[in-house]
């Protein structure tokens, strides 16, 4: 695997709201978290840049919703940010794409003068999925790490229900099968990127 000297991290979403079970309700991966910080560790110690983006809800009841605590970025990662030699943007949001956020990421990739870029964060297959499928639109070679994301169970139409994992697995088809990025895994990204 090749991991550009400036290939940037993008985190998406890794926030306290996404801890309140009773709201999102059973999620997958228990070692996304874990995966995240190795990612931040790894991008920040070979100064390489990273990128923080946060979703400010309007929805009144979500745990997303900016002046609640939900809001913030999970302990782990607000330690980590400003840490790294590298450059670093923080991009807040009220959708899914962080292409559609403040300031304009793609303006900073292409400012920084980046190709290549590895999703990682929360929910797979919302946020993280739809900033990756964007990222593959505009051109840029996208890696996402599958293991350094999660997502919860959800219902759909025609009382279809699917499990965390299933939409997990779901979103790496349509990723990695459509084109959009290639997806892997914390461990393969951590080794090529430290092996530069």
């Amino acid at each position: 695997m090749d991991i550009a000297e400036n290939a940037a991290l993008v985190v998406v979403d890794v926030q306290k709201g996404f801890e309140e079970e009773g709201f999102w309700g059973a999620r997958n991966n228990p070692e996304a978290d874990e995966n995240i910080a190795s990612l931040i560790d790894a991008w920040q110690a070979t100064g390489r840049p990273v990128v923080f983006v946060r979703h400010d809800s309007s929805h009144p009841a979500s745990p997303l919703r900016l002046g609640y605590a939900g809001n913030d970025f999970k302990e782990y990662v607000e330690q980590r940010r400003g840490k790294g030699a590298g450059a670093e943007l923080f991009v807040k949001k009220t959708v899914n794409s962080a292409f559609y956020g403040t300031p304009d990421l793609d303006a900073w990739l292409k400012a920084e003068g980046i190709s290549q870029f590895v999703v990682a964060g929360i929910q797979t297959n919302m946020c993280a999925e739809t900033t990756a499928r964007m990222g593959g639109n505009l051109g840029y070679r996208v890696l996402f790490a599958l293991d350094a994301t999660h997502t919860f169970d959800l219902e759909g139409p025609f009382g279809w229900r699917r499990t965390a994992e299933e939409l997990a697995q779901a979103s790496a088809v349509s990723l990695h099968g459509g084109r959009f990025a290639e997806v892997v895994t914390t461990e393969a990204v951590v080794a090529a990127a430290v092996a530069v």
